[in-house]
């Protein structure tokens, strides 16, 4: 009895032996997988989720660079025609001259001569649509704005930040005058003209308009404008260039003008050139966000 009881043991160890074999092997795989799998959690939660790109810019294409805004009532009082032009010569002459562009999404540009006894007259516009290689660490617009602040650096106008007021220094208190003697008005100069040291009647003159070189407001997201004379010489006339630069989201804007006389001694106006040049820039302005 005791001998059979044996050989029972005998058959079952092994039975169990690999029961519990398996079983430690089934243990471990799902060990095994748990470990996997929470190691790949972990690594989901360090990284995060990638940044999303920026959208792009407002713009994707550019307009026609002879047509974008420059009409025949602007181009007339910008490029007055000569006497000497025959119809078909004007149409020709406002119809303007397209920049050569081998990508025309990205830049265009066109041209305008006008030409007369008494000066020759110049403008030119032209057109950067800025696109961001890499909008997961710059926009289109963020890259438009870094390429106007280049612009503007090129230009050595300062870039406009928040203003601030200049503390007034105290001066010293001058020691007060002895009074004076009073005595008879003095007589008003023949024609009304008031007398030395007497206020005029309008007040005091109203300050010149400053007309150089600056930062415009109004005018797109970010402009300057540029105002140049050439040197005055014994025979040739000086000219005036002003040059008009503005942001509108990711498209830059060029406009330049130029009057240049005929005579030596004539000096363009300032006033009106840059006017006529401000006025096309914010037609222009007005024809990208329609």
């Amino acid at each position: 009895m005791q001998r059979k009881a044996v050989r029972r043991g005998s058959r079952i160890l092994p039975g169990i032996a690999v029961f519990t074999a398996l079983a430690a092997g089934a243990l471990g795989l799902t060990g095994c997988t748990g470990g996997s799998s929470g190691g790949g959690t972990s690594d989901a939660k360090a990284g995060g989720n990638p940044a999303a790109p920026a959208q792009p810019g407002k713009y994707r294409s550019l307009p026609a660079p002879c047509k974008a805004g420059v009409d025949s009532k602007k181009l007339k009082a910008m490029l007055p025609a000569g006497d000497s032009l025959t119809a078909e010569q004007r149409d020709q002459m406002y119809a303007g001259v397209a920049d050569a562009s081998y990508d025309g999404d990205r830049h265009v540009g066109c041209r305008w001569t006008a030409q007369s006894p008494e000066e020759t007259r110049l403008l030119s516009v032209g057109f950067e649509r800025v696109v961001s290689y890499d909008r997961t660490t710059a926009s289109d617009d963020d890259k438009a704005k870094q390429v106007y602040v280049r612009l503007l650096t090129d230009a050595r106008l300062p870039f406009p930040g928040p203003a601030t007021s200049p503390t007034p220094t105290p001066t010293p208190s001058a020691p007060a005058a002895p009074t004076p003697t009073p005595s008879a008005p003095a007589a008003a100069t023949p024609g009304g003209t008031p007398p030395a040291g007497a206020p005029s009647p309008g007040g005091s003159p109203s300050a010149p308009v400053e007309l150089g070189s600056r930062v415009l407001d109004g005018l797109g997201s970010d402009a300057f404008i540029e105002d140049k004379l050439s040197p005055a010489g014994a025979t040739a006339a000086q000219a005036r260039t002003v040059r008009i630069v503005f942001r509108t989201s990711n498209v830059i804007v060029k406009v330049e003008y130029s009057v240049q006389p005929s005579l030596p001694g004539t000096v363009p106006s300032s006033a009106e050139t840059q006017d006529r040049a401000r006025q096309l820039a914010q037609a222009l302005v007005e024809r990208l966000t329609e």
